[in-house]
């Protein structure tokens, strides 16, 4: 079987079995500049298809304000500490969190503009949680791998899982869904 990125976009199929063999070797080097620009490609579409998922699912979630909250939080807490010792540490503490509470509420972002935000090293990472569920499906476009994973309901599920998973995780962020 071969997965591959078809004439639209310039490139020759690649086996599964090298595929695997240059992810676990961690030999990119040796693949040029195909297989980086190849997998730039194929991470880009794999983005556009959690996009879709999400966007379909009308996920948001709220991570933009973590460090900030976490930052005035601390600073409350550390103020309270000053004015009041031990006890004004409590004080402030959840002065602090109420605060970040009060600024976050409201703060969900469509979770397709989070995941196009996500720097390479984020995306890579999302990358490699989600390959293992479609990497038996033959694409060559996103709109191919998006129209393929939408038919069949319980990799739509399982993607979307994932995707959630890992937004919770990696980025720390809270979920919504809906409007």
């Amino acid at each position: 079987m071969f997965r591959c990125l078809g004439s639209s976009i310039g490139f020759t199929p690649i086996s599964v079995t090298d595929w695997k063999e240059a992810e676990s070797t961690k030999n990119r080097k040796n693949w040029g500049t195909f297989y980086l620009t190849m997998a730039a490609a194929e991470v880009e579409a794999v983005m556009e298809l959690l996009c879709h998922v999400a966007e379909t699912d009308k996920i948001k979630a709220a991570v933009k304000h973590s460090t900030r909250g976490a930052l005035y939080a601390g600073a409350a807490a550390f103020m309270g500490g000053l004015v009041g010792g031990p006890p004004g540490i409590a004080v402030g503490a959840a002065v602090g969190g109420y605060l970040v509470f009060w600024m976050a509420r409201g703060q969900f972002e469509p979770l397709p503009q989070i995941i196009r935000a996500m720097n390479e090293s984020e995306k890579q990472k999302l990358y490699a949680e989600i390959v293992p569920m479609v990497e038996k499906l033959t694409w060559s476009t996103a709109t191919q791998l998006i129209t393929l994973v939408m038919g069949i309901p319980t990799l739509k599920q399982s993607v979307a899982a994932a995707l959630i998973n890992f937004v919770k995780h990696e980025l720390k962020a809270q979920i919504k869904y809906g409007d």
